[in-house]
């Protein structure tokens, strides 16, 4: 029989800062177990299932480049990570509580920026 072990398609990897801190995973650490559970298993299953649409995940079409991972956590919350896709991974860029119906530009910003980091900060880099 086939092995039908299951690939994941695009990869996730933690955004990294300057100064050497993951804030998706920080994020991530700090929600309770069953929120965890929830935002891993809609991560992978962008990883696993590349492309998805909705519910799980759509393009920022104000953001060029930029998606979102959206996840429907415990006590009626939703959660987004907004990620880009570099050198044929899911770079998990920046993680919020959603709060209101629009995204805050503060956060599609601090998304746009660390992504652009990536291109400048791995010019050259093979």
């Amino acid at each position: 029989m086939p092995d039908r072990k299951r690939h994941k398609i695009l990869p996730a990897t933690f955004y990294r800062t300057a100064s050497g801190t993951e804030p998706v995973r920080d994020w991530l650490k700090a929600l309770s177990r069953d929120d965890k559970r929830i935002a891993g298993q809609d991560i992978a299953t962008v990883e696993f299932g590349w492309p998805v649409g909705m519910p799980h995940c759509r393009s920022l079409t104000s953001r060029r480049g930029l998606w979102e991972v959206r996840s429907s956590l415990t006590g009626n919350r939703i959660s987004r990570v907004l990620f880009c896709i570099y050198r044929e991974q899911m770079v998990l860029l920046h993680s919020f509580i959603k709060k209101t119906q629009h995204t805050p530009d503060a956060d599609l910003d601090l998304a746009m920026k660390r992504m652009k980091e990536l291109d400048r900060d791995n010019k050259g880099k093979k």
